[in-house]
């Protein structure tokens, strides 16, 4: 039974969960799934993105996320949302603006691509 809009979105929120919780176990990754960011692959397989979830440096800092804002085209599912690191620069804190999209089929519900735009920015 293919995968409902529902449940589309939410892969992608176990994916933005992660983010924050630093625990991957449960986002479902297709094994062979990959993730742009400006450009340049940072992500090069499920197992990859799961490990680098649980215990990356680059996603350590992230404290907090907004949100999501979701939309689902075809096999796609794109969230907008912020996040909020946890270090501050002179008591502001570092943000960015995400605007990733998910290659989720509805044949198998897992993600396959991710495409990942971020916009940086400072709090108040």
């Amino acid at each position: 039974m293919p995968a409902s809009d529902a449940e589309r979105i939410a892969a992608a929120q176990a994916y933005i969960d992660a983010l924050v919780s630093h625990d991957a176990d449960k986002v479902p990754f297709a094994p062979g799934c990959t993730r742009i960011e400006f450009g340049v692959k940072t992500g090069f397989s499920g197992n990859h993105l799961r490990r680098s979830l649980n215990g990356g440096p680059q996603y350590r800092v992230i404290r907090e996320s907004t949100v999501p804002e979701f939309t689902v085209d075809g096999d796609t599912v794109r969230a907008r949302f912020d996040l909020v690191t946890k270090p501050s620069l002179a008591g502001r804190r570092v943000g960015a603006h995400v605007d990733e999209t998910f290659l989720i089929p509805a044949a198998d519900g897992r993600i396959h691509h991710i495409k990942a735009v971020v916009r940086p920015f400072l709090t108040s």
